[in-house]
């Protein structure tokens, strides 16, 4: 088994071949399908629910690389984007891009840009420490909230959205960083054996 410090878990677990077109596109459309089931799982909060979504597109980042994990989350964003209901609260809180321009939005791009700075961590050794993971996705956490409170902010203001768009989600984020920091390193156990 491959475990250099550069390779990726899904790289490990499933070796490109000749036919990597069919492989990529199994692993990304998984992965949409997994971005998808997390936003369904939800705690209500206003204004943006607390979903499983952020651990999910962290863990694609950790277990995909940079490119692979942030593509995955671009295609689960244009699914969105052209009106599948693929979000939380949809399609009951509307569809496509009416949508990403509601108070989610910034979420919504940020899990692509954490997705890619976990990812590429991840692909420099940072994917099989659970101290080293864990620090890599409280980073990508921060990208996240990032992009997160500067789109809410415009909506609501740079107050309110950290309020409201932060810091009732503390608890969860720590969970969702631990809950991923091992898993993660887990699955790379698994693979070398």
């Amino acid at each position: 088994m491959n475990s250099q410090p550069n390779a990726t878990l899904v790289s490990v677990l499933w070796p490109e071949s000749r036919d990597s077109l069919l492989r990529l596109s199994a692993i990304v459309v998984l992965g949409t399908l997994l971005l998808t089931a997390s936003a369904k799982i939800q705690v209500p909060f206003w204004p943006v629910p607390m979903t499983m979504q952020t651990f999910v597109a962290l863990f694609l980042g950790a277990a995909l690389g940079p490119r692979l994990g942030a593509l995955t989350v671009l295609l689960y964003l244009a699914q969105g984007a052209v009106g599948l209901p693929v979000f939380a609260g949809t399609p009951e809180k509307g569809l496509g891009l009416a949508y990403m321009a509601g108070p989610t939005g910034g979420f919504l791009i940020g899990f692509a840009a954490a997705a890619y700075v976990v990812g590429w961590l991840a692909e420099r050794g940072w994917g099989q420490s659970v101290p080293k993971l864990f620090l890599a996705m409280l980073l990508g956490h921060v990208v996240l909230f990032a992009f997160g409170v500067a789109w809410l902010a415009q909506l609501i203001g740079i107050e309110k959205a950290w309020m409201l768009g932060v810091v009732p989600f503390y608890a969860a984020t720590i969970f969702k960083t631990a809950l991923g920091a091992f898993v993660v390193p887990a699955l790379w156990q698994l693979a070398k054996r």
